[in-house]
């Protein structure tokens, strides 16, 4: 594969400019074929960058602003043309750069990459896809929180979008789609779903059908179809139910002295399955739908998180 430059949005994310910057150095370390573009101020970029000793593929964009997540995502995007997130997104556009990452305002970034980056042909939407682990390997969550609402047809292209990601990205075969609803019944839901299961249905895809929430950390399919505001609510509890459990796993792990050694004794499934749920194992999301590589982090991503969504640049590059 040839180099891959990936832009990086430096402030963004919740642990600042310094979290990016180290992510963005274990990156090239470990990557031997990916050159970044760190987005930021200029000054303090330079100044962290010197902390670190790197192989020299970690260049600067100064951008001196940047899009608050309490901001409008559409305000902020036309008044902001110097924050981190639009300079990157155009550094992308004008062909300098075949993706970007950022951990910032997941709605400024879709309002962005749509503008400047612009949607694939024939695509409505862009959805944002997040890899929910269970215990056959991952299911992709379709969409995530990028559109609280969703046409029919959305759903069915969030579908398609996701059927051919689990395939090319994630070497999946003839991935399953189930439509996320409140009952397996086909007549099971409101109107819109009704008519995105007869869509998905004819749609050519290996689609199972309506799945229930419970069936999603089981593995039941590949890709999980829903609208963003659905999405966004199980891909939270997901994320707080799994740092519940470790935490009272580990309460009662430490409740006794038998109970400890019993602990001890499984210490290394328990890394491992702790492992599994961390979303900065994943890194990042991707936005499908669009004409180039856009990677959404988890607004709290530490160094490992900006790492692994490099990381995700690189594999939807190799499956393109």
């Amino acid at each position: 594969m040839n180099r891959l430059t990936i832009a990086v949005d430096t402030m963004g994310g919740d642990l600042g400019a310094e979290a990016a910057v180290e992510g963005a150095v274990r990156a090239v370390e470990e990557f031997g074929n990916v050159h970044l573009v760190l987005v930021g101020p200029e000054d303090e970029l330079a100044g962290l960058l010197k902390k670190h000793s790197h192989t020299g593929r970690i260049e600067i964009l100064h951008a001196p602003d940047v899009i608050l997540p309490s901001e409008s995502p559409t305000l902020a995007f036309r008044r902001k043309k110097e924050s981190s997130i639009v300079v990157g997104l155009k550094h992308v556009k004008d062909g300098h750069a075949g993706g970007f990452v950022s951990a910032g305002s997941t709605g400024a970034l879709l309002t962005g990459a749509t503008v400047l980056i612009g949607r694939q042909q024939g695509i409505e939407r862009p959805a944002l896809g997040t890899l929910l682990p269970t215990p056959k390997g991952f299911t992709l969550l379709m969409d995530s929180g990028a559109n609280m609402d969703a046409k029919p047809s959305w759903l069915k292209q969030f579908g398609e979008m996701g059927a051919e990601y689990m395939q090319r990205c994630m070497g999946v075969t003839n991935p399953r789609v189930g439509l996320i609803n409140v009952g397996s019944e086909e007549e099971k839901g409101n109107a819109a779903a009704k008519e995105a299961f007869l869509l998905l249905k004819e749609s050519g895809l290996n689609f199972i059908g309506n799945i229930e929430g419970r069936e999603i950390p089981a593995g039941a399919v590949d890709v999980a179809v829903c609208d963003g505001f659905t999405g966004n609510v199980i891909l939270k509890f997901m994320e707080g139910f799994a740092k519940t459990m470790m935490g009272m796993i580990k309460e009662e792990i430490t409740s006794s002295p038998i109970s400890s050694i019993g602990g001890m004794l499984a210490k290394g499934a328990f890394r491992k399955l702790k492992k599994r749920f961390d979303y900065r194992e994943v890194g990042g999301a991707p936005f499908l739908g669009l004409n180039h590589i856009v990677i959404k982090a988890h607004g709290s991503s530490d160094a490992l998180a900006i790492k692994n969504a490099i990381r995700q640049c690189i594999v939807f590059e190799k499956g393109k």
